[in-house]
């Protein structure tokens, strides 16, 4: 599903050129879960990024679903993420302008499905926001939009769910409920989900954690549970 070799991405700083990933090679079968971990600037949402193509790799190769995105312009990765990628992101990207149901919708109208509407009523009733569907983001809260996020994400099935530290702006309750909407959409879709955190319970979840430590993997651990 995806396949990582010898990826690395150095970015330029006031002091000179700094590596943010020193070498990462990694694959990552279909429908397996796997958890990004890791202390704070080891790498995690850079790697993330350059999974979905939106970080571009400034070495080695990065293949998603047998398609080289090293090798794709800008306009071609777009089209790649609309048709093949879900990304969640700590803060919820929602245009304020649109009410949850737009959110949703307008995303896939806009890459030709005629069907967007009912497809954004069907993922957010799944979330459980199906009489919050018309209120705009400034009238939900925290843990309301990051559902509205995980049904725009989750709504035109993608093969690949990318996540990022999607419970870190939530209490402790919003947090538990998304992390189970979380699993529940890769149940359900059948998708394969690659995401960072910093919660134990999270990554104790996944089938496969991978720890970064200074832009190097340090472990690649299967955790017990997967093997089941």
């Amino acid at each position: 599903m995806l396949s990582l070799k010898d990826t690395r991405l150095t970015l330029a700083g006031n002091a000179g050129p700094v590596e943010i990933l020193k070498g990462i090679s990694l694959t990552v079968q279909p429908g397996e879960t796997l958890g990004l971990i890791g202390p704070s600037g080891s790498g995690k949402s850079s790697l993330l990024m350059l999974m979905g193509g939106l970080e571009r790799a400034t070495g080695g190769s990065i293949h998603a679903l047998g398609h080289d995105l090293t090798a794709m312009n800008e306009d071609a990765l777009a089209r790649f993420r609309r048709n093949k990628m879900g990304v969640v992101f700590q803060s919820f990207h929602l245009i304020p302008t649109m009410t949850a149901l737009e959110n949703v919708a307008v995303p896939m109208e806009l890459a030709g499905a005629s069907d967007a509407f009912a497809r954004a009523e069907a993922e957010l009733a799944s979330v459980g926001l199906g009489k919050r569907m018309h209120h705009y983001p400034s009238q939900m809260s925290g843990g309301e939009q990051q559902r509205v996020a995980l049904a725009r994400a989750a709504a035109p099935r993608p093969a690949i769910l990318l996540a990022d530290e999607p419970t870190g702006n939530l209490d402790g309750a919003n947090g538990q409920a998304i992390m189970d909407l979380l699993f529940g959409l890769r149940d359900k879709h059948g998708a394969t989900l690659v995401l960072v955190t910093h919660a134990p319970e999270l990554a104790a979840r996944c089938d496969r954690t991978i720890r970064l430590v200074d832009g190097r993997i340090a472990s690649d651990t299967t955790l017990a549970r997967a093997a089941e």
